[in-house]
């Protein structure tokens, strides 16, 4: 019998194009800089002296932030271009790894972390009940997660022809990184978002939906207005309080 094929990660083709220009561009991009970055660094605790897992590290940008402020950094992501970036910018400084979120994370140990970030990733990720279990298990007891992803509204209208309560393929082509790359993600309701947290052993303590600011409206009028009337991103923080219910 032949083995099935599997199936590459949805935007994998597309960051591997992106990685170098991403890697140079992000830390000044205005969504990123002024809108992503500055909510999900709120919801972040005290990572002194903790071991952290940057699940998705990109380029890097969230994990020198950790590693500058005490953590003890994993740090992982599904594009060996960006996995280069990383090295790049971190040096030795972090564990650095090769892994998809899509399947299960065996290198890592149960209750292994006491905190894992996650920006910008999980909208690649499918089954949210299968990661969250996944997060749930390598998580200590109490630890914490904090997240962002794209607003469940904001992609609902760019897909407006979509079933809003089903998990679906949506994809939009990106400009604004000098070349043209078409990016797929998966898009789901608010309340999936919610479940996937509540039904894996995870309390919400936090929700933000960043709007747009004096730096925001300085930097880029047109994102100004666009964010005054739908928000481009969600960022939730939530604690483990319960061990998983099943085996990933």
């Amino acid at each position: 019998m032949c083995e099935k094929k599997k199936t590459p990660p949805i935007a994998l083709t597309a960051y591997e194009r992106l990685a170098e220009r991403f890697a140079m561009m992000a830390d000044t991009k205005v969504e990123n800089a002024l809108s992503e970055r500055p909510a999900t660094l709120s919801l972040i605790p005290d990572v002194n002296g903790l071991r952290v897992l940057d699940a998705g590290c990109g380029p890097g940008f969230y994990s020198e932030w950790l590693l500058d402020h005490g953590a003890n950094v994993t740090a992982i992501d599904v594009s060996p271009k960006m996995i280069t970036q990383a090295q790049k910018r971190l040096g030795d400084r972090a564990t650095i790894r090769l892994a998809d979120l899509e399947s299960p994370l065996d290198f890592i140990e149960d209750n292994a972390f006491d905190f894992i970030l996650s920006a910008l990733t999980v909208d690649y990720v499918k089954d949210w009940t299968r990661l969250f279990n996944e997060f749930n298990r390598i998580l200590k007891l109490n630890g914490r997660i904090v997240f962002s992803c794209g607003h469940p509204f904001w992609e609902h209208q760019l897909i407006s022809d979509s079933d809003y309560y089903t998990v679906s393929r949506a994809e939009q082509v990106w400009t604004s990184f000098g070349i043209d790359v078409a990016v797929a993600w998966y898009r789901r309701s608010l309340g999936a978002v919610v479940s996937a947290l509540t039904d894996n052993g995870f309390v919400i303590e936090r929700l933000l939906e960043p709007g747009p600011n004096e730096k925001t409206k300085q930097a880029s009028e047109r994102i100004y207005n666009n964010l005054t009337q739908l928000p481009f991103f969600l960022m939730i923080r939530a604690r483990k309080d319960r061990e998983r219910m099943f085996s990933s």
